[in-house]
């Protein structure tokens, strides 16, 4: 029996995780890890005590038919990577990796081609996070070292993840 490799053990824990969302659009899961241990994980919902989409029956950004990565005040939400950065200590994420899958919320197939909003970039950059690792396939990944986002410096930079 083969085993599963570290980093795709972790893209299915992120899985899991995202089968927490309350998302309309699209589920996403984030852990972060460091020296093999799980810190904290996030998932993309409304803030605690707000209603959720998926209560609501609702999501005010498909009802406007606004395209991805825009308006993102009008979403309810807090997305994954900042609710794992949340809830957790920058000591604890100082050199870590976070891992994200995202899945869509009706076919529950995985959704590839998915990155951090430039919001959630400048998130991990502050949190001290070293590595993300994003889910592509069942068995497939990108990874993306968070010392080229500071590199790189765009303020203008729209990498539409959500």
């Amino acid at each position: 029996m083969e085993r599963v490799s570290k980093t795709n053990y972790y893209l299915d824990i992120a899985m899991t995780v995202a089968e927490r969302s309350t998302c309309l659009r699209k589920c996403y899961g984030a852990i972060i890890v460091k020296n093999d241990t799980i810190i904290s994980t996030g998932y993309n919902g409304a803030p605690r005590g707000r209603a959720n989409c998926c209560d609501l029956g609702t999501c005010l950004r498909e009802k406007l038919a606004i395209p991805r990565g825009e308006r993102y005040e009008l979403c309810r939400s807090v997305h994954s990577e900042a609710n794992a950065i949340i809830a957790a200590s920058r000591e604890q994420m100082l050199g870590s990796t976070l891992y994200m899958a995202c899945v869509d919320p009706r076919t529950r197939e995985i959704i590839p081609g998915t990155t951090s909003c430039s919001m959630c970039k400048r998130f991990i950059i502050n949190a001290g996070i070293e590595r993300v690792i994003v889910r592509e396939t069942a068995n497939e990944y990108r990874e993306y070292l968070v010392s080229d986002w500071v590199e790189q410096d765009d303020i203008s930079d729209v990498s539409f993840g959500y």
